[in-house]
């Protein structure tokens, strides 16, 4: 299989599956054990040694997901916040890092309050302007930090230019693909050089899994280093939860197609409506990204975020009506999700009072229309 230029629809499904080769079972089995044999002198019998370095539930995790990237190698995470502290962290002293000025709430935390401590200086840039990336590349950069499209404003970064101009200054591009998965959008192929993923979400499906990934283009020295750091600081995924993930992983194309089809039909729908200010969503050909997100994703994804009339209260009166969008954390599950990002995000909210980010499940389409009809209606 390995030497077929397979799709990823097909990679996703047989990536990391082979049948077991004790019982010859066709769904992988789960590998709970803690500790393994091994010799008297540590010699390791059959290549194990304790959970925390490795394990075989884990191992298939990371063949599909690195498969699914087309990266050479993968780590598996406790969750996607270990997964990104486990590269940050992983830079020297002294590093100096570009992150999105639109990006994820967690990553903005961990750039002001942790990297700190370690001698790591983060810069937040709007990376869809590459002249201000170019200008904040002046001097010294060791990793530029993309999310593309970004949380919660749907912002578009040109991933091959990007990765141009931090190869031109010695740095590295780390990309969150979170929201697009391999399935829409490949960044390795694209120039990035490790790949981001909070598996929680996609990967997942389901809301019942936490994780995260790394996936690097190469297996260096750099991958080295960091695997080194997830060995002994120990944020490492268990293997029930790396057993659902992979599990998720079959259906992946699958949902992602739905996903992006009741997204494109719901955006349309809230843009032409009188009390929606604007809808950021990379399908619609009004969005400013959107000849740069048509260029490097094969479809626009699940998300979306809606900045409607009214202000704050307004937009959480309308959240409050909703009947099939939760108001809940996180996104990429089968069911649809709505969170007003500024209530959530802490004491300094970045996001703005009238937006409500959506996460598109997989219901009737013309079922999440009308529940937003209806809570937009006076």
């Amino acid at each position: 299989m390995r030497d077929l230029p397979l799709h990823p629809a097909t990679l996703a499904v047989h990536a990391g599956a082979e049948p077991d080769p004790v019982t010859g079972a066709v769904a992988p089995p789960i590998h709970l054990a803690t500790t393994f044999k091994h010799g008297p002198a540590g010699e390791r019998l059959a290549g194990y040694e304790y959970q925390r370095e490795g394990n075989p539930t884990q191992d298939r995790l990371e063949t599909a997901l690195a498969a699914l990237e087309g990266g050479q190698a993968a780590l598996a995470y406790a969750s996607g916040m270990a997964a990104m502290t486990g590269l940050l962290e992983s830079l020297p002293n002294g590093a100096r890092v570009l992150v999105p000025d639109d990006c994820y709430s967690g990553l903005r935390y961990l750039c002001r309050e942790f990297l700190p401590e370690r001698g790591i200086e983060a810069v937040a840039v709007d990376m869809t302007d590459i002249a201000t990336v170019e200008r904040a590349c002046s001097g010294r950069v060791d990793l530029v930090w993309v999310e593309t499209p970004s949380n919660p404003r749907m912002k578009v970064s040109d991933i091959v230019a990007l990765a141009a101009m931090a190869h031109a200054h010695g740095a590295l591009l780390a990309c969150d693909n979170t929201f697009a998965t391999p399935v829409l959008q490949r960044p390795l192929a694209l120039g990035a050089d490790v790949v981001m993923h909070s598996t929680t979400k996609y990967f997942g499906g389901h809301s019942d899994v936490l994780g995260g990934a790394l996936v690097f283009a190469r297996r260096d020295a750099f991958f080295d280093h960091v695997a080194h750091r997830r060995h002994i600081t120990g944020p490492v995924m268990s293997p029930f939860n790396a057993w659902l993930t992979l599990r998720g992983c079959r259906s992946l194309p699958a949902r992602m197609a739905l996903h992006c089809a009741n997204a494109r039909r719901l955006a349309a729908a809230l843009a032409e409506h009188p009390r929606v200010e604007r809808v950021n969503y990379p399908g619609l050909a009004a969005h400013p990204g959107h000849e740069v997100a048509a260029r490097q994703m094969h479809d626009f994804g699940g998300m979306l975020s809606v900045e409607l009339q009214g202000g704050r209260e307004r937009t959480l009166a309308v959240a409050g009506k909703l009947r099939l969008f939760t108001n809940a954390t996180s996104l990429g599950g089968c069911e649809s999700l709505i969170e007003h990002r500024a209530s959530v995000e802490g004491a300094n909210p970045v996001s703005p009072q009238n937006l409500l980010r959506v996460s598109v499940g997989l219901e009737y389409v013309d079922d999440l229309i009308a529940d937003w009809m209806q809570a937009l209606a006076d």
